[in-house]
């Protein structure tokens, strides 16, 4: 296990080229699986989820190369093997279990060890089962054990929550299966328009990805091809946070600037705004001013909410009531989707924070607040990434341990903001 170690209050600021993004990638990494041929995918991060889903794919036949500099990873599947994931490769990762998609729809059977992941609350795979056995799929949940059989025809699905996972599962297996499928309260994040977009490129045929409803007109094969990762706007979102709770100007390189007009609204009410350049593919972020919070009209303390796309995304909450801290002004935070995220700010707390816990969903933070260097254990990616940035904000030292929890969603995050300005190194 190994740890960061800040000195905080140093300037956060230059240039940073986002990676790609994570949530995108790894459900690509599963989609390859269902076809013979080499599927080349490009901006893949150099992160540890994705080297424990190439791990996984190279269990079911995949024959992957991987150029890490170039950001490249073709796999090729000639020959599908029933192999399973061991247990305790699937307990790194949640979307282990995407394989099981690709696996029904190409080889008729499918059977994984239940998923691990991040412990943010309870994350149900009832959506998944309900699209496969409508899809004609015999399902069946086991202690050490979720097994799938039977060939797939097309079906009218209308999930029971927008479901990222879910959607994409069902995805994936409806495109080969016999038939026409549409699967209604689809989620709509741009991971599931980068997987559309893959599978499409694959000879898939796909409409209203993007969208709640999508519909699908299933094909006897697929073939391979070359994809692109989109940007991770999250880690994107987490550097400009950084930058601004330690006052540094922040130019992003290699963004896809539609996700921004997501996140903007709730960074404006922090008083932190920044400008796009389409064409180059750039995010700029100076510092006007110190950071305050916009009241709602009749002067009324604001809320952040997150839900389903286009809300504002879960995997940033986090890090926003870290900025919350630095920010003038009151702000309720209503997490709605996971039960356990907030648990860390009680860390925060330890730093200084104020910051009053209503109940696991909600929290209310009153800015700025004088933060102050210790050690804290990071529970979760989006957790310890708040960790980070807190630290980065306080005074004094501070070590954050696990921070292989960071790794799984960030690449090199402590060369990376050093390469920023940051006191920040791994021992």
């Amino acid at each position: 296990m190994s740890s960061l170690v800040i000195h905080g209050r140093r300037t956060v600021a230059g240039v940073h080229a986002v990676s790609g993004n994570k949530n995108a990638a790894l459900p690509m990494i599963a989609a390859a699986l269902l076809t013979p041929e080499g599927v080349t995918l490009q901006n893949v991060p150099d992160i540890a989820d994705v080297a424990a889903m190439l791990e996984a794919a190279k269990g079911f036949g995949a024959e992957v190369v991987r150029d890490v500099k170039a950001g490249t990873v073709t796999l090729s599947t000639p020959r599908l093997r029933s192999a399973k994931i061991a247990p305790a490769l699937a307990a790194k990762i949640r979307t282990s279990f995407l394989f099981a998609g690709p696996l029904l729809a190409r080889a008729g059977r499918a059977s994984l060890p239940p998923p691990g992941g991040d412990a943010i609350g309870h994350r149900r795979l009832d959506t998944h089962f309900a699209g496969f056995r409508a899809l004609g799929a015999k399902a069946t949940a086991g202690r050490n054990a979720l097994s799938f059989r039977g060939a797939l025809r097309g079906a009218r699905i209308l999930l029971d929550e927008a479901s990222v996972t879910a959607t994409e599962n069902i995805l994936m297996a409806s495109v080969l299966a016999k038939g026409r499928t549409e699967i209604y309260n689809a989620a709509s994040e741009p991971h599931i328009c980068d997987l559309a977009a893959m599978l499409s490129a694959m000879g898939a045929k796909i409409d209203g990805a993007g969208t709640n409803r999508i519909r699908v007109e299933g094909v006897e094969s697929l073939h391979g091809c070359e994809a692109r990762v989109g940007c991770d706007y999250i880690e994107a979102g987490s550097y400009i946070a950084a930058a601004a709770v330690t006052g540094g100007e922040l130019t992003l390189t290699g963004i896809d600037p539609e996700p921004f007009e997501v996140l903007e609204g709730a960074f404006r009410r922090f008083g932190v705004t920044w400008t796009i350049d389409a064409k180059e593919r750039t995010l700029r972020y100076v510092p006007k001013r110190r950071l305050r919070m916009r009241y709602d009209l009749g002067d009324a303390i604001p809320s952040v909410a997150d839900g389903t796309w286009p809300a504002f995304p879960s995997d940033l909450m986090s890090i926003l009531i870290v900025l919350a801290t630095q920010t003038r002004g009151t702000c309720l935070f209503f997490e709605k989707m996971f039960e356990s995220r907030l648990y860390f700010v009680d860390h925060l707390r330890q730093m200084g924070a104020k910051i009053v816990q209503c109940d696991p969903h909600r929290v209310v933070v009153t800015g700025p607040s004088q933060l102050y260097g210790g050690t804290f254990s990071s529970p979760d990616i989006r957790a310890g990434i708040a960790l980070v940035i807190a630290a980065l904000a306080a005074k004094g030292e501070s070590v954050i341990l696990n921070a292989e929890t960071v790794d799984r969603g960030y690449v090199a995050v402590e060369k990376e903001l050093s390469a920023l300005g940051a006191d920040i190194l791994r021992r």
